[in-house]
């Protein structure tokens, strides 16, 4: 078997780098960015419905759906401003990457025309069910199962580590409707919409390293789940989550979750000639450079709906050490202390940062599977 990676160089068309200037004019003078913090993934719904209201939610969607039908190109530039000035994005980043395209591609033409509008306007939020307990990121090994009933299904079953459950109105549940084969532990999942006001949920908080509520538990007891919320076909879970992981894998969010920190230890050492100062930034820069241009020939993949399963795993893979590269060298670089008390200071800055980075190598899949992935996909295994 012969594999070969695609990425080709991609250059950014002049109407994306107007929309650049747009944005950053945009949030220079937007109240949330004033309260900025190190890390991008705060909840502010009525942020994210400032973005909605300037047209930079669904931005790929079609009109018919209350898209705006921009090119992926352009929706990258906004993500990365988004995530370069630590915007609150965190009540629409999961619906706007994968949710949205996810329906689009598999949903019923009810379920686009019910959500996908409200997901523009930033009126409907979503999380993901996936991981559970004991299995990781092996989603093959799913428990939570759905058992049809008339008109419907019956789920059971725990998810974990599930962000924003608390505070989305629905998850996408990816959960176990048929058996497996024997030869293919990928068969016999499906995925459903699931309403989180619906009777047997119940939504326990896990608290982060940082005491905040961010993730959670959600335990489903005997929750009626109608037809109509089957996404696509019954037994094509699996196809879809492949599909959903790209998004998720692929985007600058992988490698600027700790950009901030490394802007503002670029600005701390700005006319010092220290040799291993000038090292360490000119090694970050490198690496900040070559993942950009990966997750923008990703992008431009995207846009020609290619298949992009490996190469975004490798660049999860490559923007998580990365991410947490910096922290590490940041710490031996400044003579500081880190604290949590005030991210908007170099010291708050760095103490969140180095608290936040071990997650950074496990969501979106840990670092074992997604090396699987790259291994399978040349070949190697």
């Amino acid at each position: 078997m012969s594999f070969a990676f695609q990425f080709e160089a991609i250059a950014l068309p002049p109407e994306a780098q107007a929309l650049r200037r747009e944005v950053r004019a945009f949030l220079r003078d937007d109240p949330a960015i004033r309260t900025q913090r190190a890390t991008w993934g705060r909840y502010d719904k009525a942020f994210t419905q400032r973005l909605g209201q300037r047209g930079w939610l669904g931005m790929t969607w079609p009109k018919a759906y209350g898209g705006h039908e921009r090119t992926y190109l352009e929706r990258f530039v906004v993500l990365e401003e988004l995530l370069a000035a630590g915007a609150p994005v965190g009540a629409h980043w999961v619906t706007d990457r994968q949710v949205g395209p996810m329906l689009l591609r598999f949903g019923t033409e009810a379920q686009r025309q019910s959500l996908l509008p409200r997901m523009v306007r930033g009126e409907c939020q979503f999380c993901i069910g996936m991981s559970e307990p004991d299995t990781g990121s092996d989603l093959a090994s799913v428990r939570t199962r759905a058992t049809r009933v008339a008109g419907g299904w019956t789920v059971n079953g725990t998810k974990l580590w599930t962000s924003n459950a608390h505070r989305a109105d629905y998850m996408i549940l990816f959960c176990r409707s048929g058996a497996a084969d024997a030869d293919n532990r990928h068969a016999g999942a499906s995925q459903f919409i699931v309403d989180l006001v619906s009777p047997g949920i119940t939504i326990r908080p896990v608290l982060n390293v940082l005491g905040n509520h961010d993730f959670n538990e959600v335990v489903f007891r005997d929750v009626f789940v109608p037809d109509e919320s089957l996404i696509g076909e019954d037994g094509q879970g699996w196809r879809q989550v492949m599909g959903e992981l790209g998004f998720e894998r692929s985007g600058p969010d992988r490698f600027l979750s700790s950009y901030i920190l490394m802007r503002e230890l670029v600005r701390t050492f700005e006319t010092s000639d220290r040799p291993e100062v000038r090292r360490a930034v000119g090694r970050l820069t490198a690496h900040l450079w070559t993942l950009r241009q990966m997750s923008l020939s990703l992008t431009g993949l995207l846009q020609r709906n290619a298949s992009l399963d490996v190469e975004a795993a490798l660049v999860k893979d490559l923007g998580s050490v990365f991410e947490q590269e910096i922290p590490e060298i940041a710490r031996t670089l400044v003579d500081i202390e880190p604290t949590t008390d005030d991210a908007g200071q170099f010291s708050g800055l760095l103490g969140l940062s180095l608290l936040t980075a071990p997650s950074y190598s496990i969501r979106g899949g840990a670092r074992e599977v997604l090396r699987n992935i790259i291994a399978r996909g040349l070949g190697l295994r």
